[in-house]
């Protein structure tokens, strides 16, 4: 059974280590920060200008003024800061984000990444990805493994416009967690009751798979 978009973001959460910045993406990203492990202290960016970024509010703490670069409300955790959104990608340039999480159209087995525009279609801009996964080593990218008419997104070669090449080295999928090396996908979990031949089959470029492939494991409430 393909993941939900909640599980998803408590497989991305085990990635997570104690002392990271990490920079949270649009969608499925953004509810990493509900699943933040015990015992480790993160430090969640947002483009727009927040570090220290907490879950979601409740309906008594909302303030319509504290929002992520998705334009959601959110909370500040203790030892927050606020500035500018240029000082905020300095902090992506510099090279100082230690994970980001983001969202794509395509990924190819050379770890390039299309996430920012389908010719034809409107496009609102590339945000900040440009930058995230330029200045960014450590990258995992969320996205479901097809499309909604079947096709794979996992690919031997991007066919959309690239925001990045050759800098995604993790991607987590509806259907499986993979990782990129030597010009290949490589099979390292996949999600409960989703079958090694399901995931060939919907895995367009080159695919490694293991003797043995376990399955991921969720909390019940997940």
């Amino acid at each position: 059974m393909a993941l939900t978009r909640e599980q998803m973001a408590q497989r991305v959460a085990r990635e997570l280590e104690d002392g990271f910045y990490v920079n949270l993406g649009i969608g499925i990203p953004t509810l990493v920060a509900n699943y933040i492990p015990d015992g480790i202290d993160v430090m969640l960016q947002s483009e727009n200008g927040l570090l220290g970024m907490g879950r979601f509010p409740t309906e008594d703490e909302l303030d319509p003024d504290m929002i992520n670069a998705g334009k959601q409300t959110v909370t500040a955790r203790p030892g927050a800061a606020i500035f500018s959104s240029a000082e905020s990608f300095a902090m992506i340039r510099g090279g100082h984000v230690d994970l980001t999480v983001l969202g794509a159209f395509e990924v190819d087995q050379n770890g390039n990444i299309a996430s920012w525009m389908v010719p034809g279609k409107l496009i609102k801009g590339m945000g900040g990805a440009m930058d995230l996964v330029a200045g960014a080593e450590n990258i995992i990218c969320t996205m479901t493994h097809a499309s909604k008419h079947g096709e794979s997104k996992l690919l031997e070669s991007c066919n959309l416009p690239l925001t990045g090449a050759g800098c995604i080295n993790r991607v987590l999928t509806d259907l499986a967690y993979l990782e990129i090396k030597d010009g290949a996908f490589i099979l390292k979990e996949r999600a409960p009751g989703v079958s090694v031949e399901e995931i060939v089959e919907k895995t367009a470029g080159k695919l490694i798979v293991p003797a043995h492939v376990p399955e991921m494991t969720f909390e019940e409430s997940a």
